[in-house]
């Protein structure tokens, strides 16, 4: 009973992320600025009435674990800052463009959406950013074509999703490294043989299915000049930025701006550290946009950079301390306990435990019908259950943190497309069905034909459960006998 009443403030957490979800009281707007702070008294409560935590040792163990964090806090700053002036000076414009200069026909267009998408959710770090910038551009050329609107929206989907959850400036890839203690630029290292397989396989499905389609070659100018006013206006309201973007395809801009994405890219690859990794692409995009002429000013570039810190600390930043603060009263109670302990009694190698942290991640992500707030409320408890089944080096304990935070990302981030009741597939929907009022979209859509979303879910578990991550360069997992459950020292000696 005790331990129930220790998890009851993850339950609470979890509850009122769930009635935001759908719609809030009413009187009372439940935002997770709001649900984090609440679910931090009520935990130092419980804290107090179980454990009789004094209130100082509550707040010192809270503090002491947001200072864990601070690296990220600077991360997210500059992902979100980058982010914004990639998006304004041409870098996701010169993407697009390029892509565009083939002859797209309908044999072709959902690859080539699925292509451009995924890189731009590298470059911008937002999936639905990307979505909403790149949906009214290939869904108007879908249909001039003759392609297949709801493979061509999934494609786009996908590959939105694909930057979300390997991005150095996508907020899930930050926080949920943050939360299990990992750099994020060995998480992207740690992963990239693994999102490639899937980004190539997915590729060729898409490219597969579109075979019986015409040949007939259509342009991206006649695409975007078949938008009706009324999605410009709609397109607005929702997504002011992607509005910008398409000005800029049209309008065009040069190639080479797609420089600054390159840079940050073989920077990662090189082992340069995150935050280094964000200043080349910071600078680098800075001197290009002032040669191609969409950087007017150095003080128009750091206004760029201002309100990119200003929105990572609006939020994002905030949300972290308070779910930082959160995590540390629980441990201090030790609430994550019997859950592991629970766990560990069930499995019987690292793998299955591994593989069970993956369940709850994308069990959770359906509860909550929220990527981040599966990430920060499922996140701290994989990572608890690992660390107090398993016994390991250092190394081949952080190489298990690694896999953990792919987990809460990945299966937040596609997981999510794959659940009809989530916030991704009501976005995904209402983007598409105002931008191409032409064809009724609904969940199955995105559900069947998201081939990125159905190979990445499956194949992280698969590999995750039966070893053969092996066959993955740097995505291997550590296992027995290198590493070992608790419960399993001794045994057969």
């Amino acid at each position: 009973m005790i331990a129930l009443i220790k998890l009851s403030p993850v339950f609470l957490l979890a509850g009122m992320m769930m009635i935001s979800n759908i719609g809030g009281l009413g009187w009372f707007e439940l935002d997770i600025l709001v649900i984090a702070p609440i679910a931090t008294i009520y935990a130092a409560i419980i804290a107090y009435a179980t454990e009789k935590v004094k209130f100082q040792d509550l707040v010192d163990a809270a503090v002491d674990n947001v200072k864990e964090m601070q690296l990220v806090f600077f991360i997210l700053m500059l992902a979100y800052a980058m982010a914004e002036v990639f998006m304004a000076t041409g870098v996701g414009a010169a993407i697009i463009n390029i892509s565009l200069t083939m002859g797209i026909s309908a044999r072709t267009v959902a690859l080539v959406a699925f292509i451009v998408s995924s890189i731009l959710s590298v470059a911008t770090g937002t999936s639905w950013g990307t979505f909403a910038a790149t949906a009214p551009i290939f869904l108007w050329l879908n249909h001039i074509v003759g392609g297949s609107p709801a493979l061509t929206a999934a494609a786009i989907a996908g590959g939105s999703c694909f930057g979300d959850n390997i991005g150095l400036i996508s907020d899930t890839t930050v926080v949920s490294s943050g939360i299990q203690g990992v750099e994020v630029i060995d998480r992207v290292r740690h992963q990239g043989g693994w999102s490639l397989f899937c980004l190539i396989l997915a590729g060729i499905l898409f490219f597969t299915m579109s075979l019986g389609f015409p040949a007939t070659i259509g342009s991206a100018a006649e695409a975007i000049g078949e938008i009706p006013e009324d999605v410009w206006v709609n397109l607005e309201a929702e997504r002011p930025a992607a509005v910008e973007l398409l000005n800029q395809v049209v309008e065009g801009v040069p190639f080479y701006m797609v420089v600054p994405l390159i840079i940050v890219l073989v920077a990662a690859v090189a082992g340069v550290p995150t935050l280094a990794c964000l200043g080349l692409g910071l600078i680098s995009a800075y001197i290009l946009g002032m040669l191609a002429g969409t950087v007017d000013s150095t003080i128009g570039f750091l206004g760029l950079v201002y309100n990119g810190f200003a929105d990572a600390g609006s939020w994002v930043i905030v949300m972290m301390m308070w779910v930082g603060a959160f995590g540390g009263i629980m441990n201090k109670m030790h609430a994550f306990k019997p859950l592991a302990d629970g766990v560990s009694k069930m499995v019987k190698s690292v793998r299955q435990l591994m593989f069970a942290n993956g369940l709850l991640s994308l069990i959770g992500n359906a509860a909550l019908a929220d990527e981040m707030a599966q990430i920060v409320t499922i996140g701290p408890i994989i990572k608890d259950l690992t660390d107090e089944s398993v016994v390991a080096s250092e190394e081949d304990m952080y190489k298990l943190r690694l896999r953990n935070a792919t987990f809460s990302d990945a299966l937040g981030v596609f997981g999510a497309v794959l659940i009809p009741w989530h916030v991704y597939m009501a976005f995904f929907i209402g983007i598409s069905s105002t931008i191409f009022p032409l064809h009724d979209f609904v969940w199955i859509d995105f559900i069947k034909y998201n081939y990125t979303a159905w190979i990445s879910v499956l194949s992280i578990l698969l590999l995750t459960l039966t070893g053969l991550d092996r066959f993955i360069p740097l995505f291997r997992m550590p296992a027995e006998p290198d590493v070992q459950l608790k419960k399993n020292i001794g045994v057969g000696d």
